[in-house]
């Protein structure tokens, strides 16, 4: 063993014993959270706006404080652009992590000096746990790879401005920079295409221990050494037994990914966002995600049902419930007040407090007040998968079809086979009834003859690598929506079907 997996049992432990103490009082720890970055904040412009001084508890603060999304926080952030000090938060952001929105055009995300260790912290906390709990360390002994954007930043008023990938990039501790791949001159190049090749290049003679990213794009870095070896990840990459991965539900991915790789390997889940790192896998054993609730964000949680509600339900920590559906609102010491970071997530253990992300807000079908959200359409297709386990999905996404030319109204999945069903009609008939078990009003929109049994589209090889490069955005951090209330998307992937 090297120095590295030696020195990192005994710091794995450290950390998880601290992380045992606040896991034991948690809503008090976030209540702590709460009035802390209200008091740091006070005289703030956004302080003074919003009578911070006054705030004394939960009910004050849900008083003074409304639920926002970005485009209501912009007239603040457009006063930092402008040079302002001590706007949302005290002194002037260390970071901007740009982002893209789908109103809002780019999104600029404040990144403060006491709000880059939650960002750093909880990346390396994550990997921490899954030592101190399977003794396995031997990967970071060999070379590892982050798939992500560039750490290439430019300026925006005095602030550095990036991805949130590139800017953690200058955050990696110096002890792993020495194993770390690619090199940063190719990290720094924008065309993803030409990027893989090159990263490919550097990496597929190397010792590969951990390989993290978003899995369709380390899907396609697996593609594309398949390739040009001709053999399994696991032959071109022996010592490679760690995989490091979010952005995105893993199990649509999960059955290609190992078929790629050739055997079973461990993997971490993380939950991070330019918002604020929410929650990581702290356990191979048990199900969900540890929400982070001491790292500088005080959470709130709206019922799912209610969150376009004139006045909804705001809870904290202490009174959610399992099972449920929450959207997300974060607080945090970035300067981020009764922010909606646009997720939904459920539950799935109260101590501690563990989640599943189950969805995004606003990525629904309701065309006809069926209110299909991810979550179902990912366990429908999981379910359609293991009826049929001949089936290899690259990709899919769900759209509303109103007006067809004949018949009934439909769900259309649009579908990227890597290996499609022997039997397509099976397959949609199994699909469609786990959609009627999983969603009562689609269930009732069928039994009414209100819509039609879902209808899948085959689409063509690379068609949503294909899509993704027309926008712009191959590669990086990006995802196609899993499903979405109107066409815009379906339309262009349903010109590649088969």
């Amino acid at each position: 063993m090297g120095i590295r997996s030696i020195l990192s049992k005994p710091f794995a432990k450290y950390v998880v014993n601290q992380q045992k103490k606040w896991i034991a009082r948690s809503a008090e720890v976030q209540a702590e959270w709460r009035q802390k970055i209200v008091n740091d904040a006070t005289n703030t412009v956004f302080g003074k706006d919003h009578h911070f001084k006054d705030i004394k508890n939960y009910e004050d603060y849900k008083q003074a404080i409304p639920v926002r999304d970005y485009e209501d926080l912009k007239p603040y952030v457009e006063q930092i652009l402008n040079g302002g000090v001590d706007i949302l938060w005290k002194g002037k952001p260390l970071y901007f992590a740009k982002t893209s929105g789908t109103t809002s055009g780019t999104k600029y995300i404040p990144i403060s000096r006491d709000s880059i260790h939650n960002h750093i912290d909880s990346a390396r906390n994550a990997i921490l746990n899954y030592i101190n709990e399977t003794g396995k360390a031997q990967f970071l002994d060999n070379k590892l790879i982050f798939l992500s954007g560039s750490p290439e930043l430019d300026m925006k008023a005095g602030i550095h401005t990036g991805r949130l990938s590139g800017i953690s990039n200058h955050h990696v501790p110096n002890y792993l920079k020495t194993n770390q791949l690619p090199s940063y001159e190719t990290n720094c190049i924008e065309d993803w295409e030409t990027k893989l090749e090159k990263i490919i290049d550097e990496t597929i003679n190397q010792r590969m221990g951990l390989i993290s990213g978003i899995p369709p794009w380390v899907q396609m870095y697996f593609d594309r050494i398949q390739e040009r070896t001709g053999k399994k990840i696991k032959d071109v990459f022996p010592t490679f037994d760690l995989f490091i991965y979010g952005g995105v539900n893993f199990e649509p991915y999960r059955a290609k990914l190992f078929d790629s790789i050739g055997k079973k390997i461990d993997s971490i889940e993380l939950y991070p966002a330019s918002e604020g790192f929410l929650a990581y896998q702290d356990s191979q054993r048990e199900e969900g995600l540890l929400m982070l609730l001491d790292s500088g964000i005080f959470f709130e949680f709206i019922p799912a049902d209610e969150f376009f509600n004139e006045k909804p339900t705001r809870l904290s920590i202490e009174q959610v419930e399992l099972g449920k559906n929450y959207a997300v609102i974060i607080n945090s010491n970035a300067g981020l007040w009764g922010y909606s970071i646009g997720d939904t997530v459920k539950f799935v253990s109260l101590n501690p407090y563990r989640v599943i992300v189950s969805g995004r807000i606003k990525h629904f079908i309701s065309a006809f007040g069926e209110h299909v959200i991810g979550e179902e359409v990912e366990k429908a297709m999981k379910f359609a998968c293991e009826r049929h386990p001949e089936v290899e999905i690259i990709e899919f996404t769900v759209a509303p079809m109103v007006t067809p030319k004949e018949g009934l109204p439909y769900h259309e999945w649009l579908v990227e086979f890597a290996t499609p069903p022997k039997d397509l009609t099976k397959f949609t008939n199994d699909l469609d009834q786990k959609m009627i078990e999983l969603n009562v009003y689609y269930d009732d929109l069928i039994t009414g003859s209100i819509l039609r049994k879902l209808v899948i589209t085959p689409l063509k090889r690379e068609s949503f690598i294909n899509y993704m490069r027309s926008q712009g955005k191959l590669g990086g951090q990006n995802k196609v929506p899993r499903l979405a209330n109107d066409r815009k998307i379906a339309d262009e992937l349903g010109k590649m079907a088969v």
